[in-house]
C-alpha cells in the first residue's frame, strides 16, 4: 500500500454514506486474545473445537462450562487495542458505520462501538436452554452449572458452537449492511470460515470498495480491491490521520 493508496482509501471512507468493518480473530489477537488455532487450540489436552459443540455440552455440561469459565477469566483483563478504538471513532465520525464481527469477546463494545452485529454471539451473555432467556453476566466466577432464574433450567454460553446454525435474524442484519455499504474493511479474518469468508465478495458484487487488512494474504485477497498487510492496530489509525 502506497501513501497515494491510503489517501484514496481515506477519501472514499470519509465520503461514504455507509461503511462496514468485518472483523475476525486477528483484530483481537493483537490484544492478547487466543485464536484457538494450533497450540492455542488446546485446553487441558482438549481441543477447543471438541468442546465448543452442542454434543459436548449435552454429554458433559460441567466440562464445557469449565472451559468457558477459563476463557472468561482469560478475557477479563483484556482491553481493546488501537484497531478497536479506531473503528469506534469511525462510527462517531461517519454518517453510518457498522461493525460485523466473528469475535465473541465484546472488545468492540468496550472500545465504544455501538452498531455491532455479532455473528457468533458474545461470551459475556448467557442463554437459557429452557425458556431461551438471554442475559448479560460478566462475572468470571459463575456457578459450575449456572441455572436460569426464570425457569430453573441450565444456562449455556450465548455463542454459536461448531455444528450450529447462525441466528438467521443476525445473518439478515449482516447482509443488509453488506448490500448497502460503499466501503468494506475486512480486518483480521482467515478467509476460511463461512459465511464470513464470502461476505467481502458479496459487498464487492454490490459495488463496494473492499479493503483487506491482515498480517498475511488470505484465500480471498485476490478478490478485493486492496490487500493491506500488517497489524490492524498499526494500520487502521492511519485512516484517521489528518481527518
Amino acid at each position: 500500500m502506497t501513501e497515494t493508496d491510503i489517501e484514496l482509501l481515506k477519501t472514499k471512507l470519509f465520503g461514504s454514506q455507509h461503511a462496514v468493518a468485518l472483523t475476525g480473530a486477528g483484530i483481537s489477537a493483537e490484544s492478547g486474545v487466543p485464536t484457538f488455532r494450533g497450540q492455542d487450540g488446546l485446553w487441558q489436552h482438549y481441543r477447543a473445537v471438541d468442546l465448543a459443540t452442542p454434543e459436548a455440552f449435552g454429554r458433559d455440561p460441567r466440562l464445557v462450562w469449565e472451559f468457558y469459565q477459563w476463557r472468561r477469566r482469560l478475557l477479563g483483563p483484556v482491553r481493546p487495542n488501537p484497531a478497536h478504538t479506531t473503528l469506534a471513532e469511525l462510527e462517531r465520525r461517519l454518517p453510518n458505520f457498522t461493525v460485523i464481527t466473528q469475535n465473541i469477546d465484546g472488545l468492540h463494545q468496550m472500545a465504544g462501538s455501538r452498531r455491532i452485529i455479532e455473528l457468533h454471539g458474545n461470551i459475556w451473555y448467557l442463554r437459557c436452554t429452557g425458556c431461551g432467556l438471554i442475559l448479560e453476566d460478566r462475572r468470571t466466577d459463575l456457578p459450575p452449572l449456572p441455572k436460569c432464574d426464570a425457569c430453573g433450567r441450565l444456562l449455556r454460553p450465548h455463542v454459536v458452537w461448531f455444528g450450529e446454525m447462525l441466528d438467521p435474524v443476525v445473518l439478515d442484519q449482516a447482509y443488509a449492511a453488506l448490500h448497502t455499504c460503499e466501503m468494506l474493511l475486512v480486518i483480521g479474518t482467515s478467509g476460511l470460515v463461512q459465511p464470513a469468508a464470502s461476505m467481502g465478495a458479496v459487498a464487492k458484487h454490490r459495488g463496494a470498495l473492499v479493503v483487506e487488512i491482515n498480517l498475511e494474504p488470505t484465500p480471498q485477497s485476490d478478490l478485493y480491491d486492496f490487500s493491506w498487510q500488517g497489524k490492524a492496530g498499526e494500520l487502521l489509525p492511519q485512516l484517521l490521520q489528518g481527518e
